[in-house]
């Protein structure tokens, strides 16, 4: 984990370094520093517009009684892009640019989503408990398995207490 860290912190920042200072011999350095500048502000005021909207969303959803998930996801990744358009970077405005389109974001759900549920599974599975709950993936969209009745399995434990003569 600590290997992806260093990795993620220091290759990405050099690669974008590499490519901000490519595209600056390949035009004049004030062309590469007016598009990042412009990249931050578009980005920023783009991902401020889609994360307000997310927001009344969420908000909307919550005063219906509805779970928000697939909101909060999207307002999660409309963060990152903000995020991602504010540093200077070609590559990192690129992908900050991919997640400010909704339809990117929503196949960007479906696979997180898939691996949320494989997660919480494993992590229900490598536990002792019994109780598992689907709530709150209802929206994220991709396959979705249906409960019947008869699938439910209702167990009341009772712990027994030992008693002093055991």
């Amino acid at each position: 984990m600590l290997l992806r860290l260093f990795l993620l912190f220091t290759l990405i920042p050099l690669a974008e370094l590499w490519l901000l200072l490519w595209f600056s011999s390949l035009t004049s350095p004030a062309v590469t520093f007016g598009l990042v500048v412009v990249t931050g502000i578009l980005g920023a005021t783009l991902a401020r517009k889609q994360g307000a909207q997310a927001w009344k969303k969420i908000q909307t959803n919550l005063v219906q009684g509805q779970q928000p998930t697939g909101v909060v996801l999207d307002g999660v990744m409309i963060l990152i892009a903000g995020a991602f358009l504010i540093t200077p970077g070609i590559m990192t405005d690129m992908l900050g640019f991919a997640l400010l389109i909704p339809r990117v974001r929503d196949l960007l759900k479906v696979h997180l989503g898939e691996w949320i549920r494989k997660r919480a599974l494993m992590q229900v599975q490598s536990q002792t408990s019994f109780h598992s709950s689907h709530a709150g993936f209802q929206d994220f969209g991709g396959s979705h398995t249906t409960v019947k009745e008869e699938d439910i399995i209702d167990v009341e434990f009772v712990r027994k207490e030992s008693s002093e003569t055991d």
